[in-house]
């Protein structure tokens, strides 16, 4: 979808961007881990890095992609998973 929409509205000089975020702990996924601790270990052997995200670890992609600097920046997917899609 976002590649589309980038297509679509890019002769507007409207940029469209995503980001796909790995497994992060937040207070969703917290009520569900908090339950079933061993998924956590779980989840966290799913990256090379070996733990979970955390919400503020989005903030520089997100910060990127509002500023000038990705000026030249539409129909990317910038992925934020701790290497899972390195694997």
């Amino acid at each position: 979808m976002g590649r589309s929409l980038a297509c679509e509205l890019g002769p507007q000089k409207i940029r469209v961007n995503t980001i796909s975020p790995g497994h992060f702990y937040t207070a969703m996924t917290a009520e569900y881990l908090d339950v079933y601790p061993e998924l956590l270990e779980s989840w966290s052997n799913l990256n090379p890095l070996g733990r979970l995200g955390r919400p503020d670890e989005l903030r520089g992609a997100v910060s990127w992609l509002a500023s000038d600097a990705s000026s030249f920046c539409t129909g990317s997917d910038i992925l934020v998973t701790g290497g899972h899609h390195a694997w």
